[in-house]
């Protein structure tokens, strides 16, 4: 493994155990040339992933990239990090045991969506206004009124 420091390729592995979720093995390493300390996942990965854009250009499945769409929807809200970690490792689960080779983006958009949902209210309605592209405030409202009605749902449930 390259040392994200020097650029040397010669780094040691100092610790390893299972991650959070028991998806992934986690490694302490070390660089022997700077004394350089990173962090690295080993996750399995069943098959590759192809996500086909609306323009339907073609580009390789990026897992940091999911990571990213959720820390940004959820910036500043009280969600744990490992919550994240589990509703990504759900959702790229589902892509890879889905059977097929080449997913769009929108459906791998609406299961962002999904967990969102779940996660944080103020994290779907940041997504969702980018992802349903929202141009008008009734498009919030729209949403809000969503929500309220699935919270109305919910308690009436219980």
């Amino acid at each position: 493994m390259r040392c994200p420091f020097c650029g040397s390729e010669d780094t040691q592995v100092k610790d390893s155990r299972p991650a959070e979720d028991n998806t992934s093995i986690r490694r302490r390493r070390i660089c022997p040339d700077c004394g350089g300390r990173f962090t690295t996942f080993e996750r399995v990965q069943l098959r590759e992933l192809m996500v086909v854009k609306k323009t339907g250009r073609k580009v390789l499945f990026d897992r940091n990239k999911l990571v990213r769409s959720f820390q940004i929807a959820l910036r500043k809200r009280p969600v744990d990090s490992e919550r994240i970690e589990r509703a990504v490792s759900g959702i790229v689960r589902r892509l890879e045991s889905s059977g097929e080779s080449e997913i769009s983006s929108e459906a791998i958009g609406l299961q962002v969506l999904e967990a969102l949902k779940s996660l944080d209210d103020v994290g779907f309605v940041r997504y969702a206004s980018v992802y349903r592209d929202f141009s008008h405030a009734e498009d919030f409202e729209n949403v809000i009124a969503e929500i309220n009605a699935k919270i109305s749902r919910d308690s009436g449930m219980e």
